[in-house]
C-alpha cells in the first residue's frame, strides 16, 4: 500500500473499549483489555475513507495473536453501493479487483457464496435479486443484504428472506418451481433466465420448454404491500424440447427445465403456443423499510437492533466455520446511516489470525454497526481501493476469482 496515500501514523495503546469509533464498543472473544493498536486512514474520495487496523504485536520474533483489518466507511450521500456480477452473467468469476475495475469503482469487497467448481462455477449458493429478477434463489435459513440507492442516497438493510414461485399451465395446473438459474437435479422445476448464460448447461433426460415472455419482472416493494405476489402472464411456451438439454435461452423470455416427476407435468399441461404464468412471492423478516434494488444472499447476520446477533439459522453452519478463525468479509450499517464494508485477513500468523463469527460480531459493534451480515470469507475475502488490493488474501496464488463483489461508486 502506497503509504504516501495515508495520513500520518499514530501508534497508541488503548483499551479495546475507547478504540475507533464513537459508538460504544465491544471487546472481541478471547481478547485482552489492553492491546496495541495502530491506524492508517486514507481518504479514498469524498465520503469514501480507507482506514487499516494493524492489532497486537507486529515485533518480528514475537508470538501472540494479531489481526489486519480494513475498513472501508461510505457516506450513504456521496457514493453509491452496487452489486456486480463476474462476467455479467449468473456463472462463471472474476476478481474484485477486476470487477471494480470494469466498473469504475473506487473501493470494493468480495460479495457472497458461490458455487466454487465445475459447469456452473461461479453459481451463487443463496439468493441473488435485482429487483424483482430473480438470479438465485435463497438458501434456507440465511439472511440476506438489502440494499437501495434511490433518492440518492444508500439504505441498507438486513433480513431473512423467504422466495417461493410456480409455474401455471393455461388449464389451471400449477407446479412449485425449485429452483432459479442453477443444476437441475431429480424431480426438480428449474427456471434459467437470460441473465444465467446463452444456454442452460443442462444434461439430456429432461425435458426443456422455451417460453417468450418476461421472467421475473413483477414489483417488489415490502412497505406497499409486503409479500405481494407478482404475476407475469404474458408468456407463452415457443418450443418443448424432450429429451436433450442445454437449449438456447431467449432474451426475452426463459427456459423451463425439468427432470423425473416435474417433467411429467410439464409433459401433461405445458404445449406448444400455450400461455404460462409465473408466479412468484418475496416475504421478508424484517420487512426492510426501502423497496430492494438489489438482495445478496450470505450469512450469518452479525448484528441485529445494536446488539450481537442469536442467528436461528447460525446451527446450521459447519462448526468450524463458526468457531475457528478465518478471513471474514462483513457489511454493516449504523444508525447514522454510514456503511462499513470490512475484512479480516487470516489464516497468516504473522500477519492476521482471522476471526470467529463471534469476533467478528464484536467487531461490527466495535465499529458502530446498528446491523451486520458476514459474507463469503476465507480465501475469498478481499478488498480494492482505487484499483489495487488493500489486504493480504489468504490463497497462495493470492486474489481469488468470485462470482461478486460489492462495489462503492463516487458521486
Amino acid at each position: 500500500m502506497n503509504s504516501r496515500r495515508f495520513r500520518a501514523s499514530v501508534k497508541v495503546f488503548v483499551a479495546f473499549n475507547l478504540a475507533f469509533v464513537l459508538a460504544e464498543s465491544t471487546p472481541m472473544i478471547g481478547q485482552s483489555a489492553t492491546l496495541p493498536d495502530d491506524r492508517r486512514t486514507e481518504i479514498v474520495a469524498p465520503g469514501i475513507e480507507h482506514i487499516e487496523i494493524r492489532r497486537g504485536n507486529f515485533t518480528p520474533g514475537t508470538n501472540g495473536d494479531r489481526w489486519t483489518i480494513h475498513v472501508l466507511w461510505i457516506d450513504p450521500a456521496q457514493a453509491r453501493l452496487v452489486l456486480a456480477r463476474a462476467m455479467d452473467e449468473a456463472v462463471g468469476t472474476e476478481t474484485t479487483s477486476s470487477l471494480a475495475a470494469r466498473h469504475g469503482a473506487a473501493a470494493g469487497v468480495n460479495g457472497g457464496y458461490f458455487r466454487t467448481t465445475g459447469l456452473y462455477k461461479g453459481e451463487p449458493t443463496g439468493l441473488l435479486a435485482f429487483g424483482a429478477r430473480v438470479w438465485s434463489e435463497p438458501s434456507p435459513r440465511r439472511t440476506a443484504l438489502a440494499v437501495s440507492n434511490a433518492g440518492g442516497r444508500i439504505r441498507a438493510a438486513v433480513a431473512a428472506v423467504d422466495f417461493t414461485a410456480a409455474l401455471e399451465a393455461a388449464d389451471g395446473a400449477s407446479h412449485p418451481v425449485s429452483g432459479v438459474d442453477r443444476p437441475r437435479e431429480a424431480d426438480e422445476l428449474i427456471v434459467f433466465g437470460p441473465e444465467f448464460h446463452r444456454t442452460t448447461l443442462t444434461g439430456s433426460g429432461g425435458i426443456e420448454v422455451v417460453v417468450k415472455g418476461q421472467a421475473f419482472a413483477g414489483e417488489m416493494d415490502p412497505q406497499a404491500n409486503p409479500g405481494a405476489p407478482a404475476t407475469v402472464d404474458k408468456d407463452r411456451v415457443a418450443a418443448v424440447i424432450d429429451g436433450a438439454g442445454s437449449q438456447p435461452i431467449p432474451a426475452t423470455g426463459y427456459v423451463v427445465s425439468a427432470s423425473g416427476t416435474a417433467a411429467d407435468w410439464v409433459r401433461a399441461h405445458l404445449k406448444t403456443g400455450s400461455p404460462v404464468r409465473l408466479r412468484t412471492e418475496f416475504k421478508f423478516d424484517p420487512s426492510p423499510p426501502f423497496e430492494p434494488e438489489f438482495l445478496l444472499g450470505a450469512g450469518p447476520r452479525l448484528v441485529a437492533a445494536g446488539t450481537a446477533a442469536s442467528d436461528p439459522g447460525l446451527q446450521f453452519y459447519p462448526e468450524d466455520f463458526t468457531n475457528s478463525r478465518h478471513p471474514r468479509t462483513a457489511a454493516g450499517a449504523r444508525k447514522d446511516g454510514r456503511l462499513a464494508l470490512v475484512t479480516v485477513d487470516g489464516r497468516q500468523p504473522a500477519k492476521s489470525v482471522g476471526m470467529t463469527i463471534a469476533e467478528l460480531s464484536a467487531l461490527m459493534l466495535e465499529l458502530g454497526c446498528d446491523e451486520a451480515i458476514n459474507l463469503d470469507g476465507g480465501g475469498s475475502t478481499t478488498m480494492v481501493v482505487n484499483g489495487k488490493v488493500a489486504n493480504s488474501p489468504s490463497d497462495a496464488a493470492g486474489e481469488r476469482a468470485v462470482s461478486d463483489a460489492l462495489l462503492v461508486i463516487k458521486k
